[in-house]
């Protein structure tokens, strides 16, 4: 019976450990004022009729820490590009010279870094809803074990544990990121 008890509680932890990694990734599309390429992530490109992630069709640089690159296999596709990087609506200005895009970033002002840091804020409640899901499920899952109160109130009490060490995770990286939002 404690096998079904540990599958329950391993089964937790995976869950919440993918809600922590599912927040990180989507704060990497939240920028905070230097250039990444994770900030073109979203961009699709019309290549051949077929809508096409822009990591498919070029290579995304960081030439400084407020420009982008983006480097196309195929010269004829740098209209397709800037066109698709418009189309994102990430609010970034396309330039091309010919031979590649050229994406300048332009600094952050004050309430849109504070828009930003609302939107991080936004991000770390769902995983934590998530989190929370899973401790739900999971306690829900013991309870139709055949167990000792003992052990429910136990096993219980474990899976807490890791619902608050996962919060306190995601509260982690949601400080880091507004403090690197936040910073001019």
């Amino acid at each position: 019976m404690n096998e079904d008890i540990e599958f329950i509680i391993d089964t937790a932890n995976e869950l919440m450990q993918k809600a922590i990694e599912h927040f990180e990734f989507e704060l990497t599309h939240i920028r905070a004022g230097k250039a990444s390429p994770t900030m073109l992530s979203s961009v699709k490109v019309e290549y051949y009729g077929a809508s096409t992630p822009l990591t498919q069709v070029a290579n995304v640089n960081t030439l400084d820490a407020h420009t982008l690159t983006v480097q196309p296999f195929d010269k004829s596709l740098i209209q397709e590009i800037e066109k698709g990087i418009m189309v994102a609506n990430l609010g970034l200005n396309p330039m091309n010279n010919g031979e590649s895009v050229i994406i300048n970033i332009p600094v952050l002002t004050e309430e849109r870094r504070i828009e930003l840091a609302k939107q991080a804020k936004s991000e770390c409640e769902k995983a934590k809803i998530s989190i929370r899901n899973d401790r739900k499920e999971a306690n829900s899952d013991l309870k139709k074990l055949d167990i000792s109160e003992d052990l429910l109130k136990n096993s219980e009490t474990d899976i807490q544990e890791l619902t608050d060490k996962y919060i306190k995770k995601a509260d982690e990286i949601l400080a880091r990121k507004e403090k690197e939002i936040m910073t001019v």
